[in-house]
């Protein structure tokens, strides 16, 4: 026997590599009530999913509960694939929709709707410079521009998001977010004299 062939073989008493399973069967084994199949499936595309989730976050810690809250769901649904498309896609998309979800719940906590504030006669900016001399001329002032601009003007200049986290929260194009930006400041601007919103 030659060294070439020898090479093609496994060392005689070692078993030769058990073949990879495919993802779709492994999600087919834990919907069959398999108890190891999800965490195979899992470690194999961990990486990828963690990554997928650092990206669509605003922090690791973001991420972290993100893609724990998307391995449950996937745990959970997983009889619901419906196998038009690869596994690992699914899960991708599963991760990167907790984490959108996880920044609009973050938003609302991190700010009050507008309606109620203005209502109150209160304004984001004084909620972070606490000075009430302004909140009445805040809030009449975004009272005076369109809703899109009135939200990119809060996200960006009140409560310091950047404008990729603002526009991935309003779900819009950078550029839109910009746009708005720069046309509510020019609509503020008259009623704001004396104040930066430029941070």
């Amino acid at each position: 026997m030659t060294t070439r062939a020898l090479g093609n073989h496994p060392a005689p008493g070692v078993a030769p590599p058990a073949p990879v399973e495919p993802d779709n069967e492994l999600l087919r084994r834990h919907v069959a009530g398999d108890d190891v199949a999800f965490a195979t499936l899992i470690r194999r595309h961990y990486d990828t999913l963690w990554r997928a989730a650092a990206r669509a976050s605003l922090s690791p810690e973001d991420a972290s509960d993100s893609l724990q809250e998307a391995l449950l769901s996937a745990y959970r649904q997983a009889a619901t694939f419906r196998g038009d498309s690869p596994v690992r896609g699914w899960l991708y998309a599963i991760v990167v929709n907790a984490c959108r979800d996880r920044m609009r719940r973050s938003l609302r906590k991190r700010c009050v709707e507008l309606t109620p504030l203005l209502a109150e006669q209160v304004s984001f900016r004084t909620l972070y410079y606490q000075d009430p001399i302004w909140s009445l001329v805040v809030a009449e002032a975004l009272r005076e521009i369109p809703a899109g601009m009135r939200n990119a003007i809060i996200l960006v200049d009140m409560l310091g998001l950047s404008v990729g986290e603002a526009a991935f929260l309003l779900n819009v194009p950078v550029g839109t977010v910009k746009s708005r930006c720069t046309r509510g400041r020019r609509h503020l601007a008259p009623h704001l004299e004396g104040i930066s919103l430029s941070r």
